[in-house]
């Protein structure tokens, strides 16, 4: 009497033997783009922060990732004072600073 409104579930025939690796290569791809693209660069620029933060010494003049600059006064094994006006000192973690500026750039700021 409702036929006409549902449709008979019918079995589906059984899927074809075979794919195998081919079925795994849209996922090796993405793998490949993501590694590429993203974990790459990633260690990369990590490798590259570590090398800078290694080679801080007395003197530099760094910007924090707080997007504070100053010159550096005592450089301890894990946090460095940074003099960021006369006389006025903070502390700050040695991965906090995000670029180091060519000498003189505080004065002109």
């Amino acid at each position: 009497m409702l036929e006409f409104l549902i449709n008979n579930a019918w079995a589906q025939d059984a899927p074809s033997a075979g794919g195998g690796y081919m079925g795994l290569l849209p996922l090796i791809l993405i793998f490949i783009v993501f590694y590429l693209f993203l974990i790459r660069p990633q260690m990369k620029q990590a490798k590259e922060h570590k090398q800078m933060v290694e080679a801080l010494s007395k003197g530099d003049e760094i910007v924090t990732s707080g997007g504070v600059a100053g010159k550096i006064t005592k450089i301890g094994e894990s946090f460095i004072h940074v003099e960021i006006a006369p006389e006025i000192e903070i502390k700050v973690q040695k991965h906090a600073v995000s670029a180091t500026l060519p000498n003189g750039t505080i004065k002109s700021l």
